[in-house]
Order: C-alpha cells, then sequence, then structure tokens
C-alpha cells in the first residue's frame, strides 16, 4: 500500500507513462531535452513523483516547459488548458482564509501547494507559459504575489482573453470557481 508521499508502482508506471506520452506530443514546450536523460531523475526520488502525481489528479497535466532554468535541471509546470479543476475556489493564503468569517473557502492557494509540494508561478513564469499555447481563455489562475501587494490585502491573478494575458489583482480573500492556480515543480 502506497504511504502518503510514496507511490505504489503501478501508478509510477502509469504516471510515468502519462508523462512521457504528454512529453512527446508537445516537444515544442521543451526543444532539445531528451526523455532518456528525464525518465531517470523521475525514477529516483519518489517525492517528485509523488508531486508530480498530485499535479495529474488535480487536473494539471503536467509537462516540461522551457522556463530558461539551468539544463541540468527540468521544470514541471501545470500545462492543462484551464485553470486544473482541482485547485479552484481557494483564497490565496492563510491569512486571507482565517480573515474570512463568511462562507469561507475550504483551503488557499498556498496552502495547496505546500501540501503537493509545488510552488506557484510568477508573472514571468505563467507569461512564459502562455508563449507555448493559449491558456486560460474561460479560467484564470493565481500567481505568486509579491509581499508589499500582499501585505495591502491583495494578490494576482492572470488569464487569457482577447488575445493577451493580462495581470490583475483581487482582495486575496476572494475565490471563484473558475480560478485556481498552476505549480511549478523542478526536477
Amino acid at each position: 500500500m502506497a504511504t502518503k508521499k510514496e507511490l505504489s508502482s503501478v501508478i509510477k508506471e502509469e504516471l510515468i507513462n502519462t508523462l512521457r506520452t504528454r512529453f512527446e506530443g508537445n516537444m515544442h514546450r521543451h526543444e532539445g531535452c531528451d526523455w532518456n536523460a528525464i525518465q531517470p531523475k523521475l525514477e529516483a526520488d519518489s517525492g517528485k513523483l509523488w508531486t508530480l502525481n498530485e499535479m495529474e489528479i488535480t487536473g494539471g497535466e503536467p509537462d516540461i516547459v522551457d522556463l530558461a532554468d539551468t539544463p541540468e535541471i527540468y521544470t514541471f509546470v501545470d500545462c492543462s488548458p484551464e485553470s486544473p479543476k482541482g485547485r479552484r475556489s481557494l483564497c490565496y493564503d492563510r491569512e486571507a482564509l482565517e480573515s474570512r468569517k463568511k462562507y469561507p473557502p475550504k483551503s488557499s492557494v498556498i496552502d495547496v501547494a505546500n501540501e503537493m509540494g509545488i510552488k506557484l508561478l510568477t508573472e514571468e513564469q505563467y507569461y512564459k507559459l502562455q508563449s507555448y499555447g493559449e491558456f486560460d481563455t474561460k479560467t484564470s489562475s493565481w500567481i505568486s504575489t509579491p509581499s508589499e501587494v500582499r501585505e495591502l490585502g491583495g494578490a494576482l491573478f492572470c488569464d487569457r482573453r482577447y488575445n493577451q494575458v493580462f495581470t490583475y489583482h483581487n482582495g486575496a480573500d476572494s475565490y471563484y470557481a473558475a480560478r485556481g492556480f498552476r505549480g511549478v515543480l523542478r526536477v
């Protein structure tokens, strides 16, 4: 039986096959990368595999995306067309969750991301992701918010509308059925 941060061999095999198929079908996101160099790194780190499985089962469709990191580090990003379904209707962080007295959401983006072992995309990473396709045309995704904005009660999110990528602000305690978050994991 699988423990919290460890997957059964069957789930590992299914996950690696899913990731390989997605990788091979989207080479434009990671030109020059070789799956044969990536798979051994994944198999050697059960914690990262567990995290990638969490990304997968919450609807993120993780894939390697070239975010100009170092060549030895592979960056997995949620590449689902819309913000992952299993990570929506969340306010931004614990402080916002605790300040919301009426109709609080079930959790916060930061708490869920920490539980999964991923980081939120930065604004720069979000815009780079959008250069590989059209994401969040009907939804939006919270992004990592600078402390100066967060200290004033706000948080940032992005989406794509009218063939443009936009960054917006909202109260950190707000949450919507069409807003989730995308994560990043370095392997």
